[in-house]
């Protein structure tokens, strides 16, 4: 048991030092999980918010801008336009953003109160899928 505490301390001191270098500092929303938990979300949120991934990192956050407007979270809004910014996104692609953001809800709102049928919804799409390949 002494060396599995041991192990689990080396890696909770890995992590803050992996956290520090990438990032400057250790920050307060994360200081504040278990160590366990830190330990475990760290390789994670490294890898999807500072790591190459298949999705080039400014359409990741500008992905994640639009999530945020959506869920209403300002953190998440501040950090993905920020971190967009970071990555070169233009003030014309925000402005898109802002726009591609809404009509996704707005939609969903009216395809909601319709009750409008999934299926029928998926073949009118698949027949304009077909139309807009020719």
């Amino acid at each position: 048991m002494a060396t599995m505490e041991y192990h689990a301390k080396d890696d909770v001191q890995q992590t803050r030092e992996d956290i520090e270098e990438t990032l400057g500092f250790v920050p307060g929303f994360l200081d504040a999980l278990s160590e366990e938990d830190l330990v475990n979300e760290w390789p994670t949120f490294k890898k999807y918010n500072f790591g190459e991934t298949e999705i080039p990192a400014k359409y990741r956050e500008l992905i994640g801008l639009a999530v945020a407007a959506n869920i209403k979270c300002p953190y998440c809004q501040y950090f993905h336009r920020e971190a967009a910014k970071m990555h070169g996104a233009t003030d014309a692609e925000l402005a898109e953003i802002t726009y591609l953001s809404s009509i996704t809800a707005r939609y969903s709102s009216m395809l909601h109160a319709q009750h409008y049928d999934h299926d029928t919804f998926e073949d009118e799409f698949d027949r304009i899928g077909a139309h807009l390949t020719k």
